[in-house]
C-alpha cells in the first residue's frame, strides 16, 4: 500500500507540474499579447501627438508665408504659404484616419477642422484683399486681428486633443506596468509551486527506493538533486528569455521614442521615457544576475581563461561604464605595474569589476569620484575599487554577499541584493577571494585578488 500511494504522489505531482506548465504558459502567452497590443497604442498615442506638433507647425508656416507674401510680394512666399496649406491637411487626414475610433476625440477634430477652414478662409481673403488693393492696411490688420483669434481658439482645441492623448498614453503605461507585475507574480508562484510539487515528487520517491536499498536510494537522490538544477536553469532561462522579449520592445520603442522627440518637445518632457530605459535596463541587469548566480548553482558557469591585455580591458570597462552614466561620476583608473598581458577569463571578470564599480557609482553621491586601481606581481593581479560613498554597516557585512541582501542604510537606492553575490560566485571560479574595508559614510574599498593561472 505504501508502495502504491508513493507512486501515485509521483504521478499527481507531476501532473500538477504539468497544469501548471501548461497555465503558465497559456497566461504568458496572453500577457505577451497584451503587451504588444499595449506597445501599439502607445505608439499610436505618440504619433497623434507628433502629427499635433507638425499641424500647428505648418499652420505657423503659412501664417509666415502669407504675411512675407504680404510684405514683399514675393511668389515665393506664396508658394511657401501654399506648401504649408498642403501639409496642414496631410496632417488632418492623417489625425482624421488616427482619431476615427475615439468619439470625443472625433468630436474635437471636428472642431479643429472647422477652426482650420475659418483660418484658411481668412488666409485667402487677406491674400486676395492684396492682389486687389495693396494699399489697403487698415483691412489687412482687421484681418490679421480675426486669424489670431482663431488662432488662439485652434491651439485650445489642440491643447484639450493633446491632453486626452496624453492620459490615454499614461493609462496605457500603466496597464502594462501592471501586466508586467502580474505576470512576474504568477510566473513566481508558479515556479514555487512546481518545485513545491517536484519536492513532493522527490521526496515520494526517495522513501520508495530507502526501503529497498540504502545506496541505491543516495545514488537517485544525487541524480534527482542534478535534475533539480537543470530545470531551475531551464525555468530560470525560460523566465529571462519571456521577459526580455517585452523589455527589449520597452526599451527599443522608448528609445526610437526619444530620438523622434527630442527635436520636436521641451527636453523635461523625455524624463518618463528616460525613466521607462532606465527600469527596462534595472529589470534586464536583474534577469541576468539571477540566470548568472542559477548557472553558477547548477555548476552550468563556464570558466574559459585566455590571454588578455588586462590594462587595456580596465580602460574598455570603464569607458562602457562611463558612457551608460554620463557626467554623473568621476571614473579613475591607476596602473601601479606594467601588467601586460595576463590569463584570467575575460566574462567573468567584467561581471566581477563591473558590479563592483557600478555599485560604487549607485552608492556614492552624484559627481564623487570612484577609482579603479590594477596591481600585478609575482602571485597574481589585484584590483582595488573605491568609492567616497555612504559605506557598509559593520552589522551587514557579514551578509553583503548573500543573494537579495541589501544593508539598512540602502533603502532610498534602487538595486536587487545581487551585485556581490555574482562577484563572489565569479571569484570561486578563479580561485580568488575578495577583502573590503568600510567606514559610513566616507567610502568602501573591495579589493579582489586572483592568483596567477597556470595555461598549460
Amino acid at each position: 500500500m505504501k508502495g502504491s500511494w508513493g507512486e501515485k504522489a509521483i504521478a499527481t505531482s507531476f501532473g500538477l507540474i504539468l497544469l501548471l506548465l501548461g497555465g503558465m504558459s497559456s497566461i504568458s502567452s496572453k500577457n505577451t499579447t497584451e503587451l504588444v497590443d499595449s506597445t501599439a497604442r502607445v505608439q499610436q498615442t505618440y504619433e497623434i501627438l507628433v502629427n499635433l506638433t507638425d499641424f500647428l507647425a505648418a499652420m505657423s508656416v503659412a501664417e509666415s508665408g502669407r504675411r512675407g507674401y504680404i510684405f514683399t510680394g514675393k511668389d515665393a512666399e506664396l508658394e511657401r504659404h501654399r506648401q504649408a496649406i498642403r501639409s496642414l491637411q496631410s496632417e488632418l487626414n492623417q489625425l482624421q484616419r488616427q482619431l476615427q475610433s475615439e468619439p470625443l476625440q472625433a468630436q474635437q477634430l471636428e472642431r479643429l477642422e472647422s477652426l482650420t477652414q475659418e483660418r484658411l478662409a481668412l488666409f485667402q481673403e487677406s491674400i486676395d484683399l492684396y492682389q486687389q488693393e495693396r494699399s489697403a492696411t487698415p483691412a489687412q490688420n482687421a484681418l490679421t486681428d480675426r486669424s489670431v483669434q482663431v488662432r488662439g481658439r485652434i491651439q485650445v482645441v489642440l491643447a484639450e486633443i493633446q491632453n486626452e492623448e496624453k492620459q490615454q498614453l499614461n493609462a496605457s503605461l500603466a496597464e502594462t506596468q501592471v501586466t508586467i507585475e502580474q505576470r512576474f507574480v504568477l510566473e513566481q508562484v508558479g515556479t514555487a509551486l512546481i518545485f513545491i510539487f517536484f519536492g513532493v515528487a522527490v521526496f515520494s520517491l526517495y522513501q520508495e527506493r530507502l526501503r529497498r536499498q540504502r545506496l541505491q536510494t543516495l545514488e537517485q537522490t544525487l541524480a534527482q538533486e542534478r535534475e533539480l538544477s537543470e530545470l531551475k536553469l531551464r525555468l530560470f532561462s525560460m523566465v529571462s528569455h519571456e521577459f526580455r522579449t517585452p523589455l527589449s520592445v520597452i526599451l527599443a520603442s522608448s528609445q526610437l521614442l526619444g530620438e523622434i522627440l527630442e527635436s520636436q518637445i521641451e527636453p523635461s518632457y523625455l524624463k518618463n521615457l528616460d525613466r521607462i530605459q532606465s527600469s527596462a535596463k534595472l529589470m534586464n541587469q536583474l534577469l541576468t544576475d539571477i540566470l548568472t548566480l542559477t548557472r553558477a548553482e547548477a555548476g552550468k558557469l563556464e570558466f574559459k581563461p585566455e590571454w588578455l591585455d588586462i590594462e587595456a580591458f580596465c580602460l574598455n570597462l570603464l569607458e562602457d561604464i562611463q558612457s551608460a552614466n554620463p557626467a554623473q561620476h568621476a571614473l579613475k583608473f591607476i596602473s601601479q605595474d606594467r601588467c601586460g598581458r595576463v590569463y584570467l577569463d575575460e566574462k567573468l571578470l567584467y561581471w566581477v569589476l563591473s558590479n563592483l564599480l557600478l555599485n560604487a557609482i549607485k552608492y556614492s553621491p552624484p559627481h564623487s569620484p570612484v577609482q579603479l586601481t590594477l596591481i600585478c606581481d609575482r602571485t597574481g593581479t589585484r584590483f582595488e575599487v573605491r568609492d567616497w560613498g555612504m559605506g557598509i554597516w559593520g552589522a551587514d557585512q557579514a551578509q553583503m554577499f548573500d543573494p537579495f541582501y541589501r544593508g539598512k542604510n540602502v533603502e532610498g537606492v534602487a538595486g536587487s541584493g545581487l551585485g556581490l553575490a555574482v562577484v563572489k560566485k565569479c571569484l570561486d571560479l578563479f580561485g580568488g577571494t575578495i577583502s573590503w574595508t568600510s567606514d559610513v559614510g566616507q567610502g568602501t574599498t573591495f579589493v579582489v585578488q586572483i592568483p596567477r593561472l597556470d595555461p598549460s
